[in-house]
This record gives C-alpha cells, structure tokens and sequence, in this order.
C-alpha cells in the first residue's frame, strides 16, 4: 500500500518586474542556469526586444503565452505493466503537466540549436511555437501521433 499523499499549499511566483507575467517569471526560472536569474532574465528580455522587432501584429508577452500555449500537449503516453506486459497507454495531461512539458520542450529545443546567441534562439523558436512550428512542436507531435498509434490500449488507464 502506498503511503497518503499530502498536498501543501504552492508559493505564489512573483510576476517578472517588465512584463508583470506570472507565466514569464515562470519560464526564467525554468531556463536558469546554476541559479543565475538575472542571466535568465537578460536572456528573456532579449528575445521578447528580437519578437518585438519582427512581429508587428502582437505584442511580445502575447506571442509568448500564444507559443506555450500551442506546445502544451493534449495527451501523452505513460507505460504500464498489465499481465506481464508493458504497454504504452494513452492518457490526458493535467494543467500543471502541460505547462511543465510546454516550458522544458521550448528550453531544451533553444539549448539543442548551437552557433547563434541563445536569445536569438529563444526569439526564434517562441516565434516557431506561435506560428505552430519549430523542433518544440515537432516534439508535442511526436507525443500526440505515440498517442494515437497505442489508442488500442486506452481501455488499460484505469
């Protein structure tokens, strides 16, 4: 028997001090490296200047909040062992989930891609996110289609 799981109450993020997005104070922290926020932030604050510059029709924070939005997967696969075979069952994401996988897909696909600036990697994928794009979607994609090929065994994610 497992032990009770005991819920404690989550500290509220402060919002970042230019945009005063919860979601953005997330996602620095997130991206920071050894503790170094304020290298995350620059970083950050970098991207959002590049975003604003080549899309004109949005507003930086909006193309931000629009690229996780769009990487957040729907369903994703988890293993699970019935009568001594594994097998890969599809099941909804939470909330919190989606955000989580959103956020680490966009970093880790800005920390794959070398020889360019990180913001200017970080701009251009935000910016491939929010057109539906870039290595982040190919990501959720490849979720989605696992899902969809094991949707035979649904029936075990009980």
């Amino acid at each position: 028997m497992g032990r009770k799981k005991y819920t404690y109450a989550q500290k509220q993020l402060s919002p970042d001090p230019k945009y005063h997005s919860r979601l953005l104070s997330k996602f620095v922290n997130v991206i920071m490296w050894d503790g170094k926020k304020w290298a995350a932030q620059k970083i950050m604050y970098e991207a959002m200047e590049i975003i604003e510059k080549k899309i004109q029709d949005a507003s930086p924070l909006e193309v931000f909040e629009k690229a996780v939005e769009n990487v957040k997967p729907r369903i994703e696969v988890r293993s699970k062992r019935v009568g001594g075979a594994n097998y890969q069952v599809p099941t909804p994401v939470n909330a919190k989930r989606q955000m989580s996988l959103a956020m680490r897909w966009i970093r880790d696909a800005v920390r794959a891609g070398k020889g360019r600036a990180t913001s200017v990697r970080m701009a251009d994928e935000l910016m491939n996110a929010y057109r539906g794009e870039g290595t982040a979607m190919t990501t959720r994609e490849n979720v989605h289609r696992m899902a969809e090929a094991n949707k035979a065994f649904a029936h075990f994610a009980w």
